[in-house]
């Protein structure tokens, strides 16, 4: 039985990346139906959430839990390792072998896309906000929330989107695109967006 830590905010990136191509393969053998997939996909972003407070920065909505940013931070090899092995468990025992395959499968093809971007760059791996509550100003709440301080630090971030309308957000918090990508088990093209950070 998994229980949860931020269960309202696992719903929340549920119901705001469910359509997103990577999720979809991730939930393919999932047996059941959508309750089934939904509670998978909520379990995943739970445990991604815990993982970033350990491993990198998590940052929520204020007051209400209407949306997350998942980062990861570069990390020596050690813990790097520490962190994919837990990942992998996690996914094998909540999720399923299939489900394992296909996130091994697809973040080893996107691991290896990734030459343009600086190797002390956050990485901002999951990010979304409730539908009903997107399109005011949360999203970039959220983000500015660790922009601020990479900024402050002189780091730069990078991110990937399966989502074309998410490409307009993203440049007008700063990130420009380094490489359009099509990724093979999904069938869909990405893209890999990095942002500078910013000397003002």
């Amino acid at each position: 039985m998994y229980t949860y830590k931020y269960k309202e905010l696992a719903s929340a990136l549920f119901e705001a990346l469910i359509p997103d191509p990577f999720y979809i393969e991730l939930l393919r053998g999932i047996p059941g139906g959508q309750r089934e997939k939904q509670e998978a996909l909520m379990r995943y972003m739970d445990y991604s959430m815990t993982e970033s407070e350990k491993y990198g920065r998590l940052t929520i909505t204020d007051e209400n839990p209407f949306g997350a940013a998942i980062w990861s931070k570069p990390l020596d090899a050690e813990t790097d390792n520490e962190k994919s092995l837990l990942k992998k468990d996690f996914i094998k025992t909540h999720m399923g072998e299939t489900s394992l395959n296909a996130y091994l499968t697809i973040v080893s093809f996107m691991s290896e896309q990734l030459g343009e971007v600086p190797p002390d760059a956050w990485y901002l791996s999951i990010a979304g906000i409730k539908p009903d509550y997107q399109r005011q100003g949360l999203g970039a709440g959220l983000l500015m929330k660790v922009l601020n301080e990479t900024d402050k630090n002189g780091i730069p971030t990078y991110l990937e989107t399966f989502t074309p309308k998410n490409i307009r957000f993203y440049e007008r918090m700063g990130y420009q695109i380094v490489r359009e990508v099509l990724e093979p088990v999904t069938g869909c093209s990405y893209w890999i967006m990095v942002r500078k950070a910013s000397e003002e």
